[in-house]
């Protein structure tokens, strides 16, 4: 089989040259969660990681994507926390995720993985030594519900430009694939800006790409919605020190999903962080059925690429759909 090489744009192009790729050359296992099809040895790369969100109906999940990236950024592996978003109950050990990755970023054995990598890569930008380690040996010598599926994380500054690689040994190429895709990107130009520098590619290397029989149909739909606009990047992240904007993001995370409100102004926060909070708000409204709020949050955005997300929450009030 030639090796399984896939490049585009945006996600969208990426995804679905990949599961038509499984659909007409992967080999079938059986693997713990059932039977699917799979590629080995694949390598997807995103020319624009701004790219990043599926402008499609089946799968722009750009809520619980950035529920899922909150949660890394909090370095906590809390079960309840990312059970707001997304169904996690199955992977838990009790109240924790054990393979979370947000204490392996920020606090794993002592080390805050991405700020020594920030070091490195300020005192030698030409370092190829700027790697998180995710997956761990000990997570094979216990059973435990979840371990990581994502190996590494490697970024290279090459001719200005902050590129990443990471390296998958698992990956659920419809349910998985978006959200990490999404996270990976976001943290590659979160540190872009750290750095000062442009940002560049985003390669993802996977060991085992496959896709569940339970998700077959789905993933058809998916392919027959067509080709979607490669115009609707997310827009640049601001210049300058991303964490006290991530810090007011994670602050008013918190605040929407433990008190269910963030009354706090926005008006000093950048636009782009600004329409992110809203994002969250909205994401809140909709368990609270409340559409006319998620009409304001609508006229209050900066930016209008998440238009079609939030109409499509609104719309889900007023249908009364669960």
């Amino acid at each position: 089989m030639p090796y399984p090489y896939f490049s585009g744009e945006t996600l969208d192009d990426v995804m679905r040259s990949v599961i038509e790729e499984i659909q007409s050359r992967g080999e079938r296992i059986h693997a713990s969660q059932g039977w699917c099809t799979e590629l080995t040895g694949s390598l997807l790369e995103l020319t624009d990681p701004r790219a990043r969100l599926s402008r499609t109906e089946t799968r722009g999940k750009p809520f619980s994507c950035l529920g899922e990236l909150c949660w890394y950024l909090a370095g906590t592996s809390d079960l309840g926390f990312i059970s707001y978003y997304l169904p996690y109950g199955a992977y838990a050990d009790g109240d924790v995720v054990f393979g979370g990755y947000g204490p392996r970023l920020f606090s794993w054995k002592g080390q805050n993985q991405v700020d020594n990598i920030i070091g490195r890569l300020r005192g030698k930008p030409t370092s190829r030594k700027a790697v998180i380690q995710l997956f761990d040996a000990c997570d094979l010598t216990e059973e435990h519900k979840s371990i990581p599926c994502t190996c590494t994380l490697q970024f290279l500054i090459r001719q200005g430009r902050l590129d990443m690689v990471t390296y998958m040994r698992s990956n659920d190429a419809f349910l998985g694939l978006p959200h990490d895709i999404f996270a990976f990107t976001m943290v590659q130009e979160i540190l872009a800006r750290t750095l000062s520098v442009e940002l560049g590619t985003y390669k993802h290397a996977v060991g085992s790409l496959h896709l569940y029989d339970r998700n077959k149909d789905a993933a058809q739909r998916f392919l027959d919605e067509g080709w979607q606009s490669t115009e609707m990047p997310m827009p640049p992240m601001p210049s300058g020190d991303p964490w006290p904007e991530i810090k007011r993001l994670l602050e008013a995370e918190a605040a929407l999903r433990t008190r269910g409100s963030f009354n706090a102004e926005l008006g000093d926060v950048a636009p782009y962080w600004a329409d992110l909070i809203r994002l969250l708000q909205v994401f809140r409204c909709r368990k609270d059925r409340d559409a006319d709020s998620i009409e304001n949050l609508r006229r209050e955005m900066s930016s209008t690429i998440y238009n079609t997300f939030i109409e499509k929450k609104r719309s889900e009030c007023l249908e009364g759909s669960v």
